[in-house]
């Protein structure tokens, strides 16, 4: 098994979720909003090469677009071996967390 940080997690999880082309800046718009801090587009695709790598994803070119002056993006797919790792990761997420009571400031008073 490939251990996966959690940037590359975080990645990862948003290639599954997004509808249609993964591309380098969608991805890192959605990992700004979703964690709340921002993210370099040099360190989303330091987490791409990583992950691409390791064989969780990969990578075509898309289309070619008026707005990008005629250069096609470079895109991005969960592979199989991607996906079942998802899996994994939610299932040992699930096994760590399941016994630990709601954390909350208030009961560590």
């Amino acid at each position: 098994m490939k251990y996966l940080s959690r940037p590359e997690e975080f990645v990862l999880l948003i290639i599954y979720q997004i509808e249609g082309e993964a591309y380098g800046n969608n991805i890192r718009k959605q990992l700004t909003e979703m964690t709340g801090k921002y993210w370099s587009i040099g360190s989303v695709y330091v987490q791409l090469d990583r992950l691409e790598n390791k064989g969780y994803v990969k990578s075509y070119t898309g289309k070619a677009t008026a707005e990008r002056g005629g250069r096609a993006k470079r895109c991005y797919e969960i592979t199989k071996e991607g996906f079942e790792r998802l899996v994994e990761i939610q299932k040992t997420n699930k096994m760590f967390w399941n016994n630990i009571p709601d954390l909350s400031f208030e009961k560590k008073k």
